[in-house]
C-alpha cells in the first residue's frame, strides 16, 4: 500500500501542542531545544502555555508548528522499530503552505537548523507585508475555480482579489484587499456560494500583497543550503514533483505569492496509487480535507503521544 506524509501548514496551532511529546520522548526534547536555540523564540512556552492570540501571529506559529510536526517525525524514528518505519515509509510527501517545508526537511532536501531559519523569516517577512497593507482571505464555499474567479474580479474593483487556496471541492479561498474580501463576502451568494468565511488570519497570503515578503525571502533561500528531497515532494505551486536542489527555492519563493493547489496535489497523489495518508503535525485539518476530495482514502493523524502509541501497536 503506498503511503503519503502531509503535513499541516498555519491556523493547525493550538495551545498545549507537542506539550506530551516534550515529556514523553528525548528526541522531541531535543528538538524543541534545537528550535528554541536557532529561533531565539520561547516555543516550549507559546506551544505549552500559550497566550493564544501570541501563538497565532504568523511570526510565531510559523516556526512553532514546525517545530510540532519535526518532534513528531523525531517521535517516529525514537518509537518505531526499523521494520514499523519501513512499513510506513513515504512514497510522497506533502504540506499544506508552510507544511511544505516540513515534507522538505522531512525528505532531507534542508536540515533541521536550516528550515527553521527560513520559516521563521518567513513567518517575520509575511507578518511584515501584511501589517504594511489591510489586507485578509475569506473562504469561498460551493463554488468551482471559475465561478470563484468570477466572483473575485467582481468584487476587486480595482483592488487585489485573487483566489488563492484550492483546497478541496467547494471550498477555495479569496486573498486579497480588506475590502475587496469584504465585498466578496457580500456578493457570493449572487454568485452561488453557500457560505462566505472570513478567516483569522493577518493578511492576504499566497497573494501579490505577499511580494514584499517574497523579495526578504528570496534573500534567504539564496543563502539556504538546499538539495533535492530523497523522496518525492509535491509543491503547493503546480501539484507536480520538485526536481534539483535549485527548484526547490524557485518552487518556495513562488508559493508566497502564488495559489496554493492543494486539492489538485492530492489529487496527484491518488492518480499515482496512494491509498494511506498519515497527517503528521497539530490538528487534523488536513485529514478533514481529505474526506472531502476522496471519502474512501484511509487517514491517520499523528498528533500525539497517543496517536503514535496507536500507531505502534497497529504496526
Amino acid at each position: 500500500m503506498k503511503t503519503a506524509f502531509l503535513f499541516p501548514g498555519q491556523g493547525a496551532q493550538h495551545v498545549g501542542m507537542g506539550r506530551d511529546l516534550y515529556e514523553a520522548f528525548p528526541a522531541a526534547k531535543s528538538i524543541f531545544d534545537q528550535a528554541e536555540a536557532v529561533t531565539h523564540l520561547p516555543l516550549q512556552k507559546l506551544c505549552f502555555q500559550g497566550p493564544e492570540d501570541q501563538l497565532a501571529r504568523t511570526d510565531m506559529s510559523q516556526p512553532a508548528i514546525f517545530t510540532v510536526s519535526a518532534a513528531l517525525l523525531s517521535c517516529l524514528s525514537e518509537l518505531l522499530s526499523p521494520a514499523a518505519q519501513a512499513a510506513i515509509a513515504p512514497a510522497y510527501l506533502a504540506g499544506l503552505s508552510l507544511g511544505e517545508y516540513t515534507a522538505l526537511y522531512a525528505a532531507g532536501a534542508v536540515d533541521l537548523a536550516t528550515a527553521l531559519g527560513l520559516v521563521t523569516r518567513r513567518g517575520q517577512a509575511m507578518q511584515a507585508a501584511a501589517t504594511a497593507v489591510p489586507s485578509g482571505m475569506v473562504s469561498i464555499l460551493g463554488l468551482d475555480e471559475a465561478k470563484a474567479a468570477e466572483l473575485a474580479q467582481a468584487a476587486a474593483e480595482g483592488q487585489v482579489l485573487v483566489c488563492a487556496n484550492f483546497n478541496a471541492p467547494g471550498q477555495i479561498v479569496l486573498s486579497g484587499a480588506i475590502e475587496a474580501c469584504h465585498r466578496a463576502q457580500a456578493l457570493a451568494k449572487d454568485f452561488g456560494a453557500t457560505g462566505a468565511v472570513p478567516l483569522k488570519v493577518a493578511g492576504a497570503f499566497h497573494s501579490p500583497l505577499m511580494q514584499p515578503a517574497a523579495e526578504e525571502l528570496a534573500e534567504a533561500l539564496d543563502q539556504a543550503e538546499l538539495a533535492a528531497p530523497n523522496r518525492p515532494v509535491v509543491a503547493n505551486v503546480d501539484a507536480a514533483c520538485y526536481g534539483p536542489g535549485r527548484e526547490v527555492a524557485g518552487k518556495l519563493l513562488a508559493q508566497l505569492v502564488s495559489p496554493v493547489r492543494w486539492q489538485q496535489s492530492m489529487e496527484f497523489l491518488l492518480a499515482q496509487g496512494v491509498q494511506r495518508f498519515y497527517e503528521i503535525g497539530p490538528g487534523r485539518v488536513l485529514a478533514g480535507l481529505m474526506k472531502r476530495i476522496q471519502r474512501q482514502a484511509e487517514v491517520a493523524c499523528i498528533n500525539s503521544v497517543e496517536a503514535l502509541e496507536k500507531l505502534s501497536a497497529s504496526l
